[in-house]
């Protein structure tokens, strides 16, 4: 099958919107859309949410009851005949269900395994619902399964190699680190830390001291560099003017990674930080662009 283009622009470009009230389903009257049992939808093999909260569920079905469903599902016929897989809205279905739905407006689109695992991810990343390792692990499926590249899974899903890499990257960390961040107990921003330790057992032990004190991403980064023996950096100067923040905020954006700004009284110092040899190829690649 050709692989349809323009995933990258998002759901918006996929589906139409619109509400879909209980009553517009029953008459199928919105175009663009028909309307399915939910008996015959099975839920994607591929969705990269492990996890779903049961209280955000619950004031979903409720909305449902009293809105009905604002976007519809995208299913793809199954084998059997009759039947559809779930390519994308698996909490709508769920809530649909506990709302006492028996159908729910679908929209039905040929799609092959790489394209349906695409487009869930692109709908949980707009949302912004899928924890890191989850997002982690999506991203690997379409790299080792469908043989993508992080430049192609960066295009096809509207972001930045760097961020592709950095996020595969936390897959590469222990077990209790992994369910430390899967928890909340540390952020994406400690584990990338964690990440520039030589061994597993070094990151479970800056792991521990982490929770056991508390610390936020910049004390983990002085501890590391504690614990790999670098020079601990100068002494803090004041906090930076609004001005500086925001410039420091936007580079962050561009370049997917901490940066600090060091205003002197003539010049200053701009510094990137980076926590591995390919997180230092990615930024080169993004500052300076395709080499020759």
């Amino acid at each position: 099958m050709t692989k349809k283009t323009g995933l990258g622009r998002g759901l918006d470009a996929l589906i139409p919107t619109g509400e879909f009230t209980p009553e517009s389903i029953a008459s199928s009257s919105t175009s663009g859309y028909e309307t399915l049992p939910i008996a015959d939808i099975s839920h994607n093999p591929r969705q990269p949410r492990s996890q779903m909260n049961q209280e955000e569920l619950e004031e979903l079905a409720a909305s449902i009851r009293k809105n009905g469903i604002l976007q519809p599902l995208i299913v793809a016929p199954a084998d059997e005949p009759s039947k559809y897989t779930l390519i994308a809205g698996e909490r709508r279905l769920l809530a649909a269900s506990m709302a006492g739905l028996d159908s729910v407006p679908v929209i039905v689109r040929e799609a092959t395994e790489q394209q349906g695992l695409e487009l869930a991810l692109i709908e949980n990343v707009q949302r912004a619902d899928l924890t890191p390792l989850e997002a982690a692990e999506a991203y690997r499926q379409l790299a080792d399964d469908f043989n993508l590249s992080h430049e192609q899974i960066a295009l096809q899903l509207g972001k930045s190699r760097v961020s592709i890499t950095n996020t595969l990257r936390l897959l590469k960390l222990p077990d209790d680190v992994r369910h430390s961040l899967d928890i909340g107990e540390i952020t994406e921003g400690h584990a990338r830390v964690l990440l520039s330790l030589p061994n597993s057992q070094a990151q479970s032990a800056v792991l521990q001291t982490i929770i056991k004190h508390e610390l936020n991403v910049r004390k983990t980064e002085d501890l590391v560099r504690k614990y790999l023996g670098q020079r601990p950096p100068s002494p803090s100067s004041p906090a930076p003017k609004p001005d500086l923040s925001y410039l420091e905020e936007r580079l962050r954006q561009r370049l997917g990674t901490r940066v600090n700004l060091h205003p002197r009284k003539k010049g200053g110092t701009l510094v990137i930080h980076y926590y591995s040899d390919e997180e230092l190829d990615a930024l080169i690649l993004r500052i300076l662009g395709q080499s020759d």
